[in-house]
């Protein structure tokens, strides 16, 4: 009777890991929610929101003072604006979209959202989304606010970054404390993916993630004002029976 209800305990351990391991349908199929599931909440594509809640009010006092905090002042931004603005009366984020463009998965995210909307293309983004490399880690970021004021001064920081001034606190780290440092920055341009981060694959000659990473952590220090830190779990990053990032 034991022996009997062990094998219905391992035939139901193995019904559950088929159905963990059910593949997704094609990205050639994937919904728009798909899309943005891929791109801004999962293994791979990641959103790191920072909040500003002193637009909630409006304080007289606080005019001709800049505050210590990098996000109650907007890089590029004055208390002064919004004493000519006025307050919103309500809290504004900013989302930066933290995406590792080198895993299969966001490329062929990217890549169903412009087939969309350009099916002519499909063939040349089939090509994009197929693509593998062996030498770089790319992760790219992207950033969207409901507020001008946020999203204005992001847009000047990321354009006038340069690989020589943020390299040094630019970086991939993994669990054992390793670390490899940008090699080169990519501006963002019309191609809706935003700032590339490129990094060499291999470290002394050995891929830099493997399984046993535990994890793979991106940091950046744009400016004072943006710090970017987004951590990706590396046993979650298996898609198709490949480990993809």
């Amino acid at each position: 009777m034991k022996k009997l209800a062990t094998i219905v305990l391992l035939l139901c351990a193995l019904v559950f890991v088929a159905s963990a391991q059910k593949k997704m349908k094609p990205w050639t199929e994937w919904s728009e929610k798909d899309v943005n599931k891929i791109l801004n909440d999962s293994p791979w594509g990641q959103t790191q929101t920072e909040t500003n809640t002193s637009e909630m009010f409006y304080s007289p006092a606080n005019q001709g003072r800049g505050s210590d905090r990098p996000f109650d002042n907007p890089p590029g931004s004055t208390s002064s604006d919004r004493s000519n603005q006025g307050a919103l009366n309500q809290s504004t984020s900013i989302n930066y979209r933290i995406r590792l463009l080198t895993a299969k998965p966001i490329r062929q995210a990217l890549a169903r959202r412009q087939e969309k909307q350009n099916p002519q293309l499909a063939e040349r983004l089939k090509a994009f989304a197929e693509q593998t490399t062996d030498q770089f880690i790319v992760v790219a970021v992207d950033y969207d606010s409901s507020d001008r004021r946020f999203s204005g001064p992001a847009m000047q920081l990321f354009n006038s970054a340069v690989t020589g001034t943020i390299k040094n606190d630019t970086y991939l780290e993994v669990k054992d404390g390793k670390r490899v440092f940008l090699q080169e920055y990519i501006k963002p341009t019309n191609d809706g993916m935003g700032a590339k981060f490129v990094f060499p694959r291999k470290l002394e000659g050995e891929l830099f993630v493997t399984k046993e990473s535990g994890y793979l952590r991106f940091y950046s220090e744009i400016s004072r004002g943006i710090k970017l830190n987004m951590r990706f779990k590396v046993s979650d990053l298996l898609y198709e029976g490949t480990l993809e990032y």
